[in-house]
């Protein structure tokens, strides 16, 4: 799979993997293997939490034509 941001290959399994817990039983993962964003009902994965950001700030930017 690809960052919708800056079309880097993601390892889907290595950003969705569980690295802790916090406090409150939250998963928590290594943000350098990857992150993903829920956006209009779907989970988008990108390649760092930079890409993240700009993802979160405008999505139908980076989803224009991938319908």
């Amino acid at each position: 799979m690809k960052c919708p941001v800056c079309s880097k290959n993601i390892d889907i399994e290595g950003a969705d993997s569980k690295t802790g817990e916090t406090a409150f039983g939250a998963k928590e993962i290594d943000p350098s293997k990857g992150t993903r964003q829920f956006h209009d009902g779907e989970w988008y994965f990108l390649c760092s939490l930079g890409c993240r950001t700009k993802f979160t700030m405008s999505p139908q930017r980076y989803l224009a034509g991938k319908a």
